[in-house]
């Protein structure tokens, strides 16, 4: 249970929302203008399922322990439908100082278990910065790479404290890239609007994320 204050610091996140929402119509203009508005729908390419096999078989025989030191991909609890929950922490990965293939074979290592049945994923993108993005197309490229039961099963993507670079990416990719997941991805502005979905108890929240997401709502979002 949160203060009566609550209320009030919503409409201003709501608020923030709508302001952020504007300004991102000039940027959304812009990256059409860049990128092009042709849509490609890479869910419909086909995938090589003997290119698949060796890359599954290579996720799960790989030494991955670099990259699992960096604490930015793990899978923690349940949603409050019984869904596992995979947690990416964005502030700690940094593409320029990791070895990409692994990352991507360390993501595989992680969904395969639960890629049979639903599951939800949590973005935390609180505090990132430049060096924390991967490109448009790397993101694509990606993608691309994993089977259709990973796409199909993930139900719901959450982005908490969106930035202006997700609030695009993901407005594009969606759009343009891979128009099945747009529904399932919600930006999310205060931590405990994720208590909606996901039990709180179902995993530590680094402090970081709960001292930024105070910074914005003040102590009184978070009093009994």
């Amino acid at each position: 249970m949160y203060s009566t204050s609550r209320a009030r610091t919503l409409d201003d996140v709501h608020g923030f929302t709508w302001k952020m929402e504007s300004s991102c119509s000039e940027e959304r203009q812009l990256l059409v203008d860049t990128m092009g508005s042709n849509i490609i729908n890479i869910e419909d390419a086909p995938m090589d399922e003997q290119v698949w096999s060796t890359l599954r078989d290579k996720a799960m025989e790989e030494d991955l322990t670099e990259f699992e030191k960096t604490g930015s991909l793990y899978q923690a609890g349940v949603d409050k439908q019984g869904r596992p929950v995979i947690v990416f922490i964005g502030k700690w990965f940094k593409p320029g100082s990791v070895d990409m293939e692994k990352a991507l074979l360390y993501l595989i290592r992680v969904l395969d278990p639960i890629s049979d049945k639903d599951y939800t994923v949590v973005f935390f993108c609180t505090r990132t910065a430049a060096e924390n993005y991967i490109s448009y197309w790397s993101l694509k490229e990606i993608y691309m790479k994993l089977p259709y039961s990973y796409k199909k099963n993930l139900k719901a993507f959450y982005i908490v404290h969106p930035s202006m670079w997700t609030r695009l990416t993901s407005w594009w990719f969606s759009t343009f890239m891979a128009p099945a997941i747009k529904q399932k991805i919600h930006n999310v502005y205060a931590v405990t609007e994720l208590e909606a979905h996901i039990k709180s108890t179902q995993f530590d929240i680094p402090m970081f994320i709960q001292e930024y997401d105070m910074s914005l709502h003040g102590l009184r979002y978070y009093q009994p």
